[in-house]
């Protein structure tokens, strides 16, 4: 089972990956383009060209999962942009990505709150 919690590193590649590779052509683009270890328990996000799908590559310690999402209308309006070929979102821009929302305008509480003490 994959397990997302707000330690878990997310990866995305920036650039559309053709959907027809399955888990090994996709570890594959893991390795070789955007230069990660598809094994390291690490999720890594992809979408295709058209943005109406999102496909997740996780390995858990026995295999690997293969997720996809595909909208049934429109687009995912929000994709993350950087000039390197890959960048680390956190899970909560991953949920919010996922339900084709936009991380960049959404109101998220602080990463660290501090607990005061009486």
């Amino acid at each position: 089972m994959i397990q997302i919690s707000p330690q878990t590193r997310v990866f995305v590649a920036l650039q559309a990956v053709d959907f027809r590779k399955g888990i090994d052509g996709l570890a594959a683009v893991c390795r070789q383009l955007l230069s990660r270890d598809p094994m390291s328990g690490t999720l890594f996000l992809f979408r295709n060209k058209a943005r109406t799908s999102l496909r997740i590559l996780a390995y858990d310690g026995q295999g690997f999962w293969l997720c996809t999402k595909r909208l049934s209308q429109g687009r995912f309006r929000w994709w993350p942009q950087s000039t390197e070929s890959t960048r680390s979102i956190d899970c909560r821009e991953l949920q919010t990505l996922i339900w084709n929302g936009d991380p960049s305008k959404a109101n998220f509480s602080d990463e660290w709150k501090q607990i005061k003490g009486n």
